[in-house]
This record gives structure tokens, C-alpha cells and sequence, in this order.
């Protein structure tokens, strides 16, 4: 299976699915867009050294 290039970011399962949900919303206007790269900023911070 080809790996997405957020999985470097993102490591734990919990949070690609979380990332995938707020993905699908981001199209839905500016502050679930924000909410988004808020969200990959603070999970690539978690899992940096997982």
C-alpha cells in the first residue's frame, strides 16, 4: 500500500483519521480550513519523535 505523504507528519491512527475527517470539512469554509492546518501543526508537534 502506497503511504501518503502525511503519514511522515502525522504517525498515529487516531490522528490520519481525525486528519481525513477534517480534511473532508475543509472545503466547507475558512475556519474549518483553519481548523485544519491548526490541527496537522500540533499533531506533526506530537508525533514528531514517534
Amino acid at each position: 500500500m502506497k503511504k501518503e505523504p502525511i503519514q511522515s507528519f502525522i504517525k498515529t491512527e487516531c490522528g490520519l483519521s481525525e486528519y481525513h475527517l477534517l480534511k473532508m470539512r475543509a472545503n466547507k469554509g475558512i475556519w474549518n480550513k483553519l481548523r485544519l492546518y491548526w490541527f496537522v501543526f500540533f499533531a506533526t508537534l506530537r508525533d514528531l519523535f514517534k
